[in-house]
């Protein structure tokens, strides 16, 4: 009896551009829940229940603090002062002033802003009041801001919204009902100028050796949701109690310990500095959307975000209320590894555990190469491929930001500091699409052609970068970095696990080192990492060839979820400093890309086809695009 071979079943293209509207569809499901999570919560309106914070009770103090300027030693700060004095007495606080010694270089600044120190009597003057707890020999807390402005700034967010919050805190805090321990109102004075307020008080108050913990509360700008940014020493027990309230909290906390590390790194200071120095425990928060109203004119009560102020002053009141009602305050300890999920809830461990997360995403990645049939030198071209990727996405996103003006290092003008950050919004939307159009290219394969032509407009972008935007070492090493890469390894192969699980080692890599040196940041990589060597591992587990259309749903769900909350992180990252380092938001292009990729690059029904090349041309249209959005605003010049 003959017999003959069943003929094998017709595959089809169809697959690829149907995972390439995936890749895009997971892209757009991710922006719009990243949309979600930025956005500050509703503002609760003036009839509120008395027990909650309300924006529409403290827009009243705001609206009367901002209604003009108010430096030190203006008519405006003094009646400031004298207003904030009745208003705290009405919240039975019994203020009192506490005056100081204004710094010699706070009187220097005073004389470059054509302010009298003399008016001032160079002096500074503190508010301070008592909300008394039924213990009177527990550690108080101190919750403060600062009524001090710029001149020629209403200061509506800094700090007039800061202070206000407290007020508004302190009401729904009384109508709690009684706490267990003392709360010190430190409204401060002279911030602006130097933070003497503050050193005044942490230097001369009397009972400044029991303070037990300091809530302070700031503003760089004029909305969006307000970010817990920095601690103090030993932040262990601080951060357990932000997670603790994070639920309670109106529109959740937004915080992770990245921005603390960076923070910590940078010049910058706020009146939680002096605490911080001394050694004390404290939580500082601020929101820094709106960036162009920053020590503006246009910082009035009608420009303020009211949803940020929502979303400030209710983290203050929980967190502020959770410690007086506490029999003890949080400990001290390690610093911990943490970020808010999705703002409803925080992730907290210790650093350590990073390296138990290291050892199961690369047992992960090792047994999805090991079902995929994945050699270790393959593993590793798809890893330098992605470093060609990285280095590339980083010039791209400089250049594309040299678009819209100069850079920040060589701005010497206030009018052009203060053109680029109205421009900020455009430069991150710029941004985004071209980070967004390099990954689409790199996914088209990269070989051939377009692999010259691509390794041709880095080199290029990378020259203009040091021509226009003058040397930068960081620039040009990427520059190098990205022609290196691209030149010692050749293109892919057509099957997906090769780069698929090389960006995903790439980016273990990255956390590893990391996790050796800044152990706070190397959540950052570790755990989309995690995702991303699970779903391989899963993927591979079940179809290690890549035969079923519907196990693309795998790397989807995990490309919507963790690439929404790269996002949401990113926005922040970018405001912070997207002025003059555009490109280290290449990074969370990567970390997308390592759980997006197999979106393109999966080709069932049709092995051996490649990726699909229509991803290039949309990439390129996307480039295009960004760098018309980040040139669409000619900036004026001086001179």
């Amino acid at each position: 009896m003959s017999t003959t071979r069943p003929k094998p079943r017709a595959r089809s293209p169809r697959g690829r551009p149907a995972l390439g509207i995936l890749l895009l569809v997971s892209l757009l499901m991710g922006l719009g829940l990243a949309a979600l999570l930025t956005r500050s919560p509703a503002p609760r309106p003036a009839d509120a229940e008395a027990a909650r914070f309300s924006a529409g009770r403290a827009m009243v103090d705001v609206e009367r603090l901002a209604r003009a300027p108010r430096p030190l030693g203006t008519p405006e700060h003094a009646e400031a002062r004298a207003y904030l004095l009745d208003r705290m007495q009405a919240l039975g606080l019994d203020p009192v002033v506490m005056e100081g010694p204004l710094s010699p270089g706070s009187i220097r600044r005073m004389e470059r802003w054509d302010l009298s120190p003399e008016a001032a009597g160079y002096r500074v003057r503190n508010l301070v009041g008592h909300l008394p707890g039924r213990d009177p020999t527990a550690a108080p807390v101190v919750l403060m801001a600062h009524y001090d402005s710029v001149p020629g700034s209403p200061g509506a967010a800094d700090d007039a919204t800061g202070v206000a919050a407290i007020l508004e805190s302190v009401r729904a805090i009384q109508a709690r009902g009684p706490t267990q321990r003392t709360l010190i109102v430190l409204i401060t004075d002279a911030e602006e100028l130097g933070l003497d307020g503050a050193r005044v008080f942490f230097g001369d108050y009397p009972d400044r050796a029991r303070i037990g913990f300091v809530i302070n509360l700031e503003a760089r700008g004029g909305g969006g949701r307000a970010m817990m940014f920095e601690t103090g020493p030993g932040n262990a027990g601080a951060v357990g109690l932000l997670a603790e309230v994070a639920p309670h909290v109106d529109g959740g906390v937004t915080s992770n310990s990245l921005a603390v590390a960076i923070y910590r790194m940078m010049q910058n200071d706020t009146d939680f500095s002096v605490p911080r120095d001394r050694g004390l425990a404290g939580l500082n928060f601020a929101f820094i959307g709106r960036a162009e109203q920053y020590h503006r004119p246009s910082s009035t009560p009608e420009a303020l975000d009211r949803g940020s102020l929502q979303h400030i002053g209710s983290q203050a009141l929980e967190v502020t209320d959770r410690l007086l009602r506490a029999e003890s305050l949080p400990e001290a300890g390690p610093d911990r590894v943490y970020a808010d999920a999705f703002g409803r809830a925080m992730i907290v461990m210790a650093a350590p555990w990073g390296w138990g997360l290291v050892v199961v995403s690369l047992g992960l990645l090792a047994f999805a190469a090991f079902r995929s049939r994945t050699a270790l030198a393959s593993l590793l071209r798809g890893a330098v491929d992605g470093v060609a990727f990285l280095a590339g996405a980083f010039v791209l996103a400089q250049a594309v930001r040299l678009a819209a003006g100069p850079m920040l290092r060589r701005v010497e003008s206030a009018e052009v500091y203060y053109q680029l950050l109205e421009r900020l919004p455009l430069m991150e939307v710029a941004t985004g699409l071209a980070l967004f159009g390099a990954a689409l290219v790199f996914l088209a394969g990269l070989g051939g052609r377009l692999r010259l032509g691509w390794m041709g407009v880095v080199a290029v972008l990378g020259l203009m970068v040091q021509l226009i935007g003058g040397w930068d070492p960081v620039s040009a090493g990427m520059t190098g970095l990205a022609l290196v890469a691209a030149i010692a390894v050749p293109p892919p192969a057509a099957s997906p696990w090769p780069r698929w699980l090389g960006l995903i080692a790439l980016v273990l890599a990255m956390g590893t080192l990391t996790q050796a040196l800044l152990p706070e940041a190397a959540f950052l990589f570790l755990w989309p990492g995690l995702v991303a060597a699970g779903a391989a591992a899963l993927v591979a587990g079940i179809d290690p060839e890549l035969m079923r259309a519907r196990i693309a749903l795998v790397p989807l769900v995990a490309a919507v979820l963790v690439g929404a909350w790269l996002l949401a992180m990113a926005h922040p990252v970018f405001l912070g400093i997207g002025m003059d380092l555009p490109g280290i938001l290449a990074l969370i292009a990567l970390l997308w890309l390592s759980l997006a990729a197999p979106l393109a690059l999966m080709t069932p029904n049709s092995p051996g086809a490649g990726p699909w090349r229509g991803l290039a041309v949309a990439g390129l249209v996307l480039i295009v695009a960004a760098t018309s959005v980040s040139a669409s605003a000619p900036m004026v010049l001086p001179g």
